[in-house]
């Protein structure tokens, strides 16, 4: 089924919604949760609470493209998650550094994960994105919206583990002096 007849089945209340929803995307989103998690019952609960909070938000919003809709929607229930249980337990894992290696370019006084939330930053970080070359992109998103570890990247890209390292440090960098050059200093 497609993507907007997927949308219309929201939009018109249809509870076949969930399922087609679940059916097209649920390993997707699976996939992002327990990059974060870490954990496969944390990150069933993540999913199945996307799909609730998809079911709330069509309508009234229209996304149009629903994957990266549906997956930010699980990102961040992921990452909610995820701080409440570093509350808890402190615990660390490939997410913490992943959000380590952000801090370099994205210094906060309320931290990181403040500062990646923020609707504006977001919008230039996009604006940056675009701007990178297809590989480079690809491989900065797998690290930092994917949250994967560094060796699932090099054997994703073909590459060494060093050569994804490098990439990553150079996007950062460039990432800090877009940043500064559009004016955020955080």
């Amino acid at each position: 089924m497609t993507d907007e007849k997927i949308i219309e089945l929201y939009w018109s209340r249809d509870e076949s919604a969930l399922e087609e929803s679940s059916r097209q995307y649920g390993r997707y989103c699976f996939s992002i949760a327990h990059n974060i998690l870490k954990n496969k019952e944390d990150s069933d609960e993540c999913v199945n609470d996307t799909w609730l909070k998809a079911w709330n938000a069509i309508p009234p919003q229209r996304p149009n493209k629903l994957s990266l809709f549906i997956g930010r929607i699980t990102r961040n229930l992921a990452f909610d998650r995820f701080k409440a249980q570093k509350a808890q337990k402190r615990c660390g894992g490939e997410f913490m550094l992943v959000l380590e290696e952000l801090d370099e370019c994205i210094p906060s006084k309320n931290g990181v994960e403040s500062a990646i939330l923020d609707e504006d930053l977001n919008n230039i970080i996009n604006s940056f994105l675009h701007m990178l070359p297809k590989r480079e992109c690809s491989i900065f998103l797998a690290r930092y919206w994917y949250s994967k570890p560094l060796a699932e990247i090099a054997q994703q890209f073909s590459v060494r583990e060093n050569s994804v390292k490098a990439s990553l440090f150079r996007s950062r960098k460039k990432l800090k002096a877009y940043l500064e050059k559009e004016g955020v200093y955080l």
